[in-house]
């Protein structure tokens, strides 16, 4: 879909015409087009245009970390050194500089526009005469195309990304022309189908051809990302671990790295959106069904494995595990990884309109993508733990007993692909709160927001996820008649809406109920969920979990903390009741403003000690108090224990 833009005032109205060379059922909203203004997003839009992106801006010149502009400056000729960092290194710089890019689309921030072509600067001068662009090979003195671990694939996938973003925003050519380059450069490489290449394409790079097609329509890009989908498994030698074993198409489960499983997977449902191709959009749900029954975590975390085996017996790390292998303790989940589920799942919308994707991705959104970042803007994990026994258990790589700081911790940011992951992320979440169709505006993520599309001035009022009730208010509307969308999540029971104080009639969860009308300015529309706090179980097959629940309260998962339960009180210590009464407590100076969950369980006093196996205490329970947090704000209050799944006591 392409949208044009025409500024009056202040406020970018967007004219969109209907999608009409694409086979998707919704688009996103330009950037401007959507403008968080009060509440949970507006605030963490806030806080990472103020705090998070210049602190990473910092950390790009520390010497020694995971991503590193200095290697493209010495790539340059700008200054003398050897390569620092990952082979990835280049690719987290251009994730950052896509984030900027969607903030300077928001905020016109002049400074951000200097720092952007600053940083432009240094990379087209550092672009080898071809096209070719990535550091890690050029500042070693390495052959190109030995090694697809050398991410060669990966850094210039997020230098198109990027590129498509800051074109957007700017309207300037100056790392579109650096992309331009590099997509000459791979089309000349990859549009033979060499089968020598069969395996190199990194998904970061499908996506970044889907992002630049959309902004430029290119239609070479288009190609190239059909082509790097179906080389994948083509050729002899493959892994479950790099999705090269078995061609999508032919695929029945999600196997293998999860970062690059959900890209991959993600770049075929963008395919799906674009072309209409009937056998990868069947692939893309057959493994989405796979991963919605058998390998995500209650968090929409994935990717437990590290290492470990996939269900073919290939070894891999950071990956999808067996069937309804979902560790608590042990469950690696990184950042990026369920960023990628959250892409992925986004792709899965747009392409079919169905709610039940909308309400996987915000799943992600508040709880496994949100637990990476700490509360501060200035922290952060990589592993995403749903148990933590702190201090008496062997922690994972890359998990660490605090969130680590980029300049305090500097050897813990040894790979620093999440935080600017997290960065264009939560940059860009407003244009994904709502969508667009030729004939209706769809409102996939609720929270305080303004919005002008399709003709339509919108306003958002809500609380939401600490309160139930959302209000909308029509400023301005076309002279047409115009569908409103409101998705109805899963997990509501009750729900009511109201039209202009008019009852309408009780919405059933699970799906988007439709207002369609001549719309006129003063219009109200008040939707109302059901937020009351539910225990949820696992399947029995996931071992893990049995006879354990974990909290949910509208779109948050909780967890029980070490310093929510009384002194002398181990978390493993505590049960809870399937008929526990919750009071709901709003605690402003907690953790950035939090809705607590307190009632009364049970404490089972364990044994401690270093044996493996110890007689079982005949003492009774003990009536203790405990208050439970959301998942994401964990680990903000030093070292502690926490665990989601608490065990059941009757």
């Amino acid at each position: 879909m392409r949208c044009a833009r025409l500024v009056t005032g202040a406020i970018l109205a967007l004219v969109c015409p209907a999608p009409a060379e694409r086979n998707a059922q919704l688009a996103a909203v330009p950037a401007g087009a959507a403008r968080w203004t009060k509440g949970f997003w507006a605030e963490r839009f806030a806080l990472a245009h103020q705090v998070m992106a210049p602190e990473m801006r910092k950390t790009l010149d520390l010497a020694g970390n995971g991503a590193n502009l200095v290697n493209l400056r010495i790539a340059a000729d700008m200054e003398a050194g050897a390569f620092q960092g990952n082979a990835w290194s280049d690719g987290d710089v251009f994730k950052w500089l896509e984030g900027m890019a969607h903030f300077y689309a928001r905020t016109r921030d002049a400074k951000i526009d200097a720092e952007m072509d600053a940083v432009i600067a240094i990379i087209a001068r550092a672009q080898q005469a071809d096209g070719y662009l990535s550091t890690n090979i050029t500042l070693r003195g390495q052959p190109r195309w030995t090694e697809p671990r050398r991410h060669e694939m990966y850094n210039m996938g997020h230098l198109l990304a990027a590129a498509a973003a800051h074109f957007k925003a700017t309207g300037k050519r100056s790392l579109l022309a650096v992309a331009e380059r590099v997509t000459s450069y791979l089309y000349s490489l990859l549009s033979p189908r060499p089968a020598a290449m069969a395996h190199f394409g990194a998904p970061s790079n499908a996506m970044g051809f889907v992002d630049l097609y959309r902004a430029t329509g290119d239609k070479r890009l288009l190609e190239l990302a059909a082509i790097l989908v179906d080389s994948r498994g083509s050729a002899p030698g493959g892994t479950d671990h790099f999705q090269t074993r078995v061609p999508l198409r032919k695929e029945t489960q999600a196997v293998g790295h999860a970062v690059h499983a959900t890209y991959l997977y993600a770049t075929a449902a963008d395919l799906v959106a674009e072309t209409g191709d009937a056998g990868l959009r069947a692939a893309v749900e057959r493994i989405w069904d796979d991963v919605a029954g058998k390998r995500v975590y209650i968090t929409g975390a994935v990717g437990p494995l590290d290492p470990g085996l996939t269900p073919r017996r290939d070894i891999a790390f950071e990956a999808f595990g067996a069937d309804y292998e979902l560790p608590n303790r042990r469950g690696y989940n990184e950042t990026c990884a369920n960023i990628g589920n959250a892409l992925w799942n986004w792709r899965m919308l747009a392409m079919s309109g169905e709610a039940r994707y909308a309400d996987a991705w915000e799943n992600i959104l508040y709880n496994s993508m949100l637990s990476g970042a700490g509360l501060d803007g200035r922290s952060f994990f990589y592993a995403n733990v749903h148990r933590r026994y702190a201090g008496e258990a062997p922690l994972l790589r890359n998990e660490t007993l605090v969130r680590w700081h980029d300049t305090v911790q500097k050897p813990s940011a040894d790979s620093y692909c999440c935080p600017p992951n997290l960065l264009r992320m939560i940059a860009s979440l407003d244009s994904y709160a709502y969508g667009v169709s030729s004939d209706a505006i769809w409102v996939n993520l609720y929270g305080g927001s303004r919005l002008d599309a399709l003709g339509m001035q919108l306003e958002q009022e809500s609380e939401y996820p600490w309160d139930g009730q959302v209000t909308f208010r029509v400023r301005a509307a076309p002279r047409r008649e115009l569908g409103l969308k409101l998705r109805i999540p899963g997990w509501s029971g009750r729900n009511t809406l109201r039209l202009n104080g008019r009852a309408e009639a009780a919405p059933a969860a699970g799906r988007y109920v439709e207002l369609r009308r001549q719309w006129k300015a003063g219009d109200t529309v008040v939707l109302t969920l059901d937020m009351k706090p539910r225990l949820m179980i696992a399947n029995p097959l996931l071992e893990t979990s049995r006879n354990q629940v974990a909290v949910m309260r509208g779109p948050l998962v909780y967890c029980l903390e070490s310093p929510d339960v009384p002194a002398g009180v181990r978390v493993s210590d505590v049960t809870l009741s399937r008929r526990a009464a919750w009071k709901i407590r709003h605690e402003g100076k907690v953790l950035g403003g939090i809705d607590m969950l307190e009632t009364e369980a049970k404490r089972y006093p364990q044994a401690g000690g270093s044996s493996l196996y110890l007689a079982l205490r005949p003492a009774g329970p003990e009536p203790v108090t405990i208050r439970l947090i959301p998942y994401y704000a964990w680990a903000n209050r030093g070292i502690s224990h926490m665990t989601v799944w608490i065990p059941l006591s009757d």
